[in-house]
């Protein structure tokens, strides 16, 4: 007979990303203004990528919300992967993002402008300090998938900020305008490779590949080392939401009565070995090979 453990899903990063969300658009608003005032491209480009964060905040929050409806009838796992979508959707979104301010980057360069270094300075100062208090906020959360899809965002935007803060303050001290776009593209190139990153890991989890960092062949042999297991064969490990890890196995037993005792000593190892707190195992009589895939 198989054995399941399906805790609750957790309760996530779900509070961190709502309000997050509130304070990101909140002053994405404010540098929008700010860029248009002082003529940055840095402070405007960072206003649209903030504004565009807030919205993928929203998205993270809102997916994090639906992870936690219980399994029903139709989606017997529940919702957990709904978290991955989202962190896949703003992944996207970042490189969508990256494009148009290399766009603007190119034409600022080729026609430079005035900008008012020492205005747009200072609004990025404020806005790099708002993007360490929400990166705080959320680093608790860097096992989930989809918390780190935001925290992705919040250190695009971080970067942006320096950005904007380093081109404002060279140009307030008599530097080229031609820094700004210059600025703005360096940081572009940096948020891609992430964002690329972050894609393939999010397409790899929605293929139900193994989570980054665990293996099975490792995992398998941890298993067969717990008292009473002979060995371990048709072992699966798969995400099922951003931050919960699924394995499901066969497992051949010296003794099936005392299998309640070697299904408990094996959850405790998987949870604390390695985070997987969603276990299926079937017990079986018998002498087989170690680990079968």
């Amino acid at each position: 007979m198989a054995e399941h453990d399906h805790p609750a899903h957790p309760r996530g990063a779900g509070q961190a990303l709502r309000l997050a969300a509130a304070l990101t658009v909140g002053f994405a608003l404010i540098e929008a203004a700010g860029g248009w005032w002082t003529g940055s491209l840095a402070l405007l480009s960072d206003a649209g990528h903030m504004l565009t964060d807030g919205a993928a905040l929203g998205l993270g929050a809102a997916a994090a919300w639906v992870a936690r409806r219980p399994p029903s009838s139709r989606h017997s796992y529940g919702l957990g992967r709904a978290e991955i979508f989202a962190a896949l959707v703003n992944a996207g979104a970042m490189l969508a993002i990256v494009a148009a301010i290399g766009y603007e980057a190119l034409l600022r360069f080729r026609e430079p402008a005035e900008v008012n270094g020492t205005g747009a300075a200072l609004i990025a100062a404020l806005g790099l300090f708002l993007n360490m208090v929400v990166f705080r906020w959320l680093a608790p959360h860097s096992h989930d998938l989809n918390a780190r899809a935001a925290r992705l965002h919040v250190l695009g935007d971080a970067l942006g900020s320096i950005a904007a803060l380093a081109s404002g303050a060279l140009i307030a001290l008599g530097g080229s305008t031609r820094v700004d776009p210059i600025a703005s593209l360096f940081i572009g190139v940096l948020i891609a490779v992430s964002s690329l990153r972050l894609v393939r890991e999010s397409l790899h989890a929605l293929m139900e590949g193994v989570p980054r960092g665990l293996s099975v062949e490792a995992i398998g042999g941890e298993m067969a080392r717990v008292e009473g297991v002979v060995s371990v064969h048709d072992l699966h490990v798969w995400m099922l939401s951003g931050s919960r890890t699924a394995l499901s196995a066969h497992v051949v037993v010296r003794s099936m009565a005392q299998w309640d005792r070697t299904l408990q000593g094996l959850r405790t190892r998987l949870q604390e070995k390695y985070g997987i707190d969603h276990v299926t195992l079937q017990p079986e009589s018998g002498i087989r090979p170690l680990v079968r895939h």
